[in-house]
């Protein structure tokens, strides 16, 4: 299996783990804030070895600062050295392939080697702010045409369209048309790209496009076991991958105190209620989660959406982490904390880190 997929994680972690962030934004805090505090996980992560950053788009959110994926890994790029970074990822119908192919380009030039492109076909917002996004693309955005725009980004980066389309002689750049220029000089390979997905829809296109997969257990766990066993089952090698690969996104909180951990978690879970309400706010402290009444519906929502998280003591934690690996076969865990405390966040990869074993 080829590099990307080849971990760097020592210790004990039976699978190795990355890190997912949506550079959230908690009262008292700022967007500013957020984004350094995701540099800071950044370079924390590669120091206790987890394998990959990555950073989500999200649009019109006020908790969530990662609007702009690519420009938040190049500042990431610029102060990390060994660790791969990419997006959890592009909402690729937001955009037209030829820019993404030119930005992932650029991050693979300033970091050869460790540059990953996950593509989601969700907006990563409401549908007004989607209409805005999109206003000026020649396409829906829909589900039908998702497919066609990740085979047409995956041309732009290797340079091969079929003979007769129209964008033959239209290059990215930076990109592989210029290590076939003379005297040319360019990183070998390129960006990684993945294939996201909280569906079976992605699982089958990522199947037959011969590529890596990355499933949202966190937030559609109900949908797991089947889309990755549909993956694995239609799976078809590529240039990219020779044979499945499955990451799994899972919500992880760990505090020495369970009750913190609780807490913790119970922040962005509020924010997730209030956004699905379309009444998106700055995410709550966790004193006022632990003081918020609850409806019955909230309750319900409650209880449903911590159902797939794995929060506690550090030992709980990687238990739960390890059962999920087992159960799905998953091939590397990438773990988000969605959660208001800066520092408790950073301390929660440490203590997991801990738990594993892994290099302090």
């Amino acid at each position: 299996m080829s590099a990307p997929f080849s971990p760097s994680t020592k210790g004990t972690a039976p699978v190795p783990l990355s890190v997912l962030d949506l550079a959230t934004v908690g009262e008292g805090t700022s967007a500013a804030d957020a984004l350094h505090t995701a540099v800071t996980l950044a370079v924390q992560a590669e120091t206790r070895g987890y394998h990959r950053f990555w950073a989500a788009e999200h649009h019109a959110m006020p908790e969530v600062a990662s609007s702009s994926p690519a420009v938040l890994l190049a500042h990431v790029a610029a102060r990390t050295r060994t660790i791969r970074l990419g997006s959890g990822g592009v909402m690729l119908p937001n955009h037209t392939p030829l820019i993404v192919a030119e930005q992932f380009g650029t991050l693979h030039a300033l970091a050869p080697g460790r540059v990953d492109l996950g593509l989601g076909r969700a907006p990563g917002t409401n549908a007004a702010t989607a209409s805005a996004l999109r206003r000026n693309l020649p396409r829906s955005g829909g589900a039908a045409d998702f497919p066609e725009q990740v085979e047409e980004l995956m041309a732009f980066l290797t340079g091969q369209f079929p003979a007769g389309h129209p964008y033959t002689e239209v290059h990215a750049i930076p990109g592989p048309v210029q290590s076939r220029l003379p005297g040319g000089v360019s990183a070998t390979g390129g960006p990684t790209p993945w294939l996201l997905g909280s569906s079976g829809f992605s699982a089958r296109l990522a199947a037959r496009l011969g590529l890596p997969f990355a499933f949202a257990h966190h937030f559609a766990p109900q949908h797991t076991t089947s889309a990755v066993r549909l993956y694995r089952e239609q799976f078809r090698a590529s240039a990219v991958l020779d044979r499945p690969y499955v990451m799994i996104g899972v919500q992880a909180f760990a505090a020495e105190d369970e009750k913190e951990a609780y807490h913790q978690v119970l922040t962005g879970v509020i924010s997730m209620m209030r956004t699905q309400r379309g009444q998106s706010a700055l995410m709550p402290t966790s004193e006022e989660a632990a003081h918020h009444v609850f409806s019955p519906a909230e309750e319900e929502f409650v209880q449903g959406w911590m159902a797939s998280v794995e929060y506690g003591t550090p030992d709980v934690v990687r238990d739960g982490l390890a059962r999920l690996a087992e159960r799905t076969r998953a091939n590397e865990l990438l773990i988000t904390t969605y959660a208001h405390g800066r520092t408790e966040r950073l301390r929660s990869f440490d203590l997991i880190a801990d738990a594993y074993g892994m290099p302090s």
